[in-house]
């Protein structure tokens, strides 16, 4: 049985009446950590992510999942852990994001829309000797290599 298949249907029972959070993603990495990674809309408590791994780590030794020792973590995803799912996404609009696109090219601006294909960046374009100016760019999902939220300490 794949393990991290298994975990994603626990941690979905057990979040399922909570229809703010959201599962951003499951590993089991090779140093024995089974990270599980939730998200919320208005975010996530370390009581729910308590709540989780009680329900997670309960289950995995009841069906005796994993035959290794093993380090269950179940957090929310950091400043540093970019974008995954358009859920996350769409959380963040209004905010100052960088977006780091396929080719290599790096943009930044605020997240001003989401949808299925892409999103669309509020951008500060300056040219120089001219004033800069505010553009609207929509890129689309399959053109960017990742994208991180960027936080302003102002």
């Amino acid at each position: 049985m794949n393990i991290e298949k298994r975990v994603i249907e626990l941690v979905e029972e057990k979040i399922a009446d909570q229809p703010d959070l959201f599962l951003v993603d499951v590993q089991m990495q090779g140093n024995g950590t089974l990270s599980i990674l939730v998200d919320g809309d208005n975010g996530v408590s370390i009581s729910d992510c308590a709540a989780i791994s009680r329900h997670v780590g309960f289950h995995l030794e009841e069906e005796n999942a994993i035959e290794q020792a093993y380090r269950l973590e179940v957090s929310s995803p950091g400043t540093d852990t970019p974008l995954q799912s358009l859920r996350q996404f769409r959380k963040n609009i209004n905010r100052s994001v960088k977006v780091k696109l396929k080719d290599g090219t790096i943009r930044e601006g605020k997240l001003a829309d989401v949808d299925d294909l892409g999103i669309t960046l509020q951008e500060l374009i300056r040219e120089k000797g001219k004033k800069a100016v505010l553009e609207e760019n929509f890129i689309k999902f399959q053109d960017i290599s990742e994208t991180k939220v960027l936080v302003s300490f102002k």
